[in-house]
């Protein structure tokens, strides 16, 4: 069943077009990823579909009216109204059936004649049906469960969604959306603001519902967990890939291949008829020359390919430091509760850490009493010899807000002090700041701008142990591909905080893994610690967890790995039995029909005839969810580790 039907649709901000003839068909049970370069016009593209702005041109249909969830960036809430209340918002047509069902069977139990008695009856009749094909005779349970998964605490659901921090309102939105179950999500970067864990229950809550979707993110993990199919927008179109976003990956690669070698091949021929007739135009094969000129007047011209480039990001080489960076004894920090307590750990010279942990668990803490920031209550913090220091803030807190971005990314602690104001311009267009954005204060650039101010001041400073507080946000999948690249061949030391997983698994080869109240080291990336935390946990101490190798696969950020890194990473040891990948995405296309299925029976009116049945429904939904979620776990395993 087709949703919506999108064609030549324009859309014009200033002298540029963002959207220049995009053409999009969405079709029930389709999960689309709509992925390109920030600016590309993906939430333009979105509000226009969600009717929240209009196109300049082209068709945006929605064929069958279908009911749809928009997941703005900027939500608002009435004060006065609780977490719970604003959640149960979005089950209001259900309150509405349980509230005429009662009044209903209220009314059938006074005395009336018989026709009208029939008739309440009916109308009873029917709304049971609904209720139980709507599910809605567990609607607390429904908001509690989805408000659980999403990160919020028993006690924060009688707390008023106005006083909610801006992440915690994104995801309070994002619960709304959930509960309300349209006919088509469009989800605009619906993982920010969400830890790993409650990320993950996304995943699978998406994975196993029905509704089609159009999903914006930065987050390949979930990409690839979630969609079933990528929209790549560039340029102002939209160019279609089947299959999540490795998937694409691969295809785009393949389309790339042949794109560059058409291109080259018709410029080639393009030089050669322009050489011919520069050479003949006035003698003895001036006609030649003229019928070659009609000839090349004709040639219907090969677009350049379609490769998105990502900024060119590069450490500058720094002294070496001492063999142990930093050594921590026995730290611990706590503010209104605990924060971590007894913590030991040494970082080596060329090692890359990662922290990871529950949002407001401690981590920028940690952080901040590494660099001496916040003093720790107990323990000591000792520093090796020669290390320099450079610090990524991810909320600039030490900014002058003032300076405008060509001054801001030389800062008095960067040693490259002769950098004249040219070079601070290139500088900062590796990153996409250019012309006027330059000279802006920063206090006027948005958020992302900024983070790329900050991330180019960084790639200035002379340090050997960098030091990044959440580095991936606001940038592209393609900027993150590459500062995973710069980080990769930085042969000083890296200590950062992330939620991303696959910035972690392709950076980090030890972790600091905040759980309760305590801090474990973990000698692995993510994969090898969610791995082991799903067979048998570790305590700190214990035996390493092996390391996988990096991904391969890259977004056009050229250059290679070290020999010795690969060489320096044990291949990690298979948690599945070996099966093709191409056997297993089979597996997968099979539960997700037999989801489809099961949500199309449920549909039924008959179906809630049966309790027993509908119940029997529920529960193989539940179960075939947990199944498919192992099978993408043994997917990607399978990719990473039968090549």
């Amino acid at each position: 069943m087709l949703l919506v039907h999108i064609e030549g649709l324009r859309k014009q901000y200033g002298p540029q077009p963002v959207l220049d003839g995009v053409n999009l068909d969405v079709f029930a049970g389709r999960r689309i990823g709509l992925v390109g370069p920030n600016g590309a016009g993906k939430t333009t593209l979105l509000r226009i579909i969600a009717g929240e702005e209009d196109a300049d041109g082209g068709v945006c249909e929605l064929p069958g009216s279908p009911r749809i969830g928009y997941l703005e960036q900027h939500p608002r809430f009435e004060p006065g109204r609780t977490v719970r209340q604003e959640a149960a918002a979005a089950l209001e047509p259900l309150y509405r059936l349980q509230r005429e069902a009662e009044e209903t069977a209220a009314r059938l139990s006074q005395s009336m004649p018989e026709d009208e008695h029939r008739r309440w009856a009916a109308r009873f009749d029917f709304l049971q049906q609904e209720l139980h094909r709507l599910d809605a005779y567990h609607l607390e349970h429904k908001i509690e469960r989805v408000l659980e998964g999403l990160g919020f605490t028993p006690a924060m659901l009688e707390q008023e969604a106005a006083s909610l921090s801006g992440g915690e309102q994104n995801r309070l939105v994002l619960a709304q959306l959930l509960l309300g179950e349209p006919d088509l999500m469009l989800l605009d970067e619906p993982s920010n603001h969400l830890d790993i864990d409650a990320t993950r229950w996304l995943e699978g809550f998406l994975a196993a519902h029905r509704a089609a979707m159009i999903i914006v993110s930065h987050d390949r993990f979930f990409l690839d967990r979630v969609t079933n199919y990528t929209a790549e927008l560039f340029r102002g179109t939209v160019e279609c890939y089947t299959g999540n976003f490795s998937a694409y990956l691969k295809q785009k690669e393949e389309r790339l291949l042949v794109a560059k070698r058409t291109y080259a091949k018709q410029q080639e021929e393009i030089a050669k008829a322009e050489e011919f007739i520069r050479r003949h135009h006035y003698g003895q094969k001036a006609a030649q020359a003229q019928d070659r000129r009609k000839k090349l007047e004709r040639i219907e011209p090969v677009p350049p390919p379609r490769e998105i480039q990502a900024p060119p990001i590069a450490f500058t080489p720094a002294e070496r430091s001492g063999d142990v960076v930093l050594r921590v004894e026995n730290l611990g920090k706590s503010f209104e509760k605990p924060l971590f307590r007894g913590l030991d750990f040494e970082i080596a010279r060329g090692e890359h850490w990662g922290i990871l942990g529950p949002n407001g668990c401690g981590k920028t803490t940690l952080l901040k009493c590494l660099l001496g920031r916040i003093a720790p209550d107990e323990g000591r913090i000792m520093r090796g010899h020669n290390v320099e220091i450079g610090y990524f803030d991810q909320h600039l807190e030490d900014w002058d807000e003032d300076l405008p971005a060509v001054d801001a990314v030389l800062t008095t602690d960067t040693v490259n002090a002769d950098l004249v104001e040219q070079r601070r311009r290139d500088l900062l267009a590796k990153f996409g700041i250019t012309q006027d954005r330059a000279v802006r204060p920063l206090r006027q650039l948005s958020g992302g701008e900024r983070c790329r101010v900050a991330l180019a001041r960084l790639t200035a400073a002379k340090a050997n142990f960098l030091v990044l507080d959440e580095p991936t946000n606001h940038l592209d999948l393609w900027a993150r591909a590459a500062l995973e690249k710069a980080l990769g061949r930085f042969d000083g030391t890296v200590l950062f905080v992330s939620h991303d997983r696959y910035f972690i698994d392709q950076v980090a080869d030890h972790l600091l893994v905040f759980e309760g109240d305590r801090v474990r080291v973990v000698h692995g990336n993510y994969s090898s610690y969610a791995a082991a935390a799903e067979s048998t946990p570790l305590d700190a101490g214990s035996q390493p967890v092996s390391t996988p190798h990096r991904d391969s696969r890259r977004l056009g950020t050229g250059g290679r790995d070290s020999p010795s890194d690969d060489q320096g990473r044990a291949k990690r040891k298979r948690r599945f039995p070996y099966r093709k990948a191409e056997d297993i995405e089979r597996d997968i296309l099979q539960y997700e029909n037999r989801i489809e299925a099961i949500h199309q029976e449920l549909a039924l009116p008959e179906t809630h005839r049966n309790g027993d049945r509908v119940k029997q429904l529920k529960s193989e939904l539940d179960e075939l969810a947990e199944k498919l979620q192992r099978l993408y776990a043994h997917w990607e395993e399978a990719v990473e580790l039968n090549t």
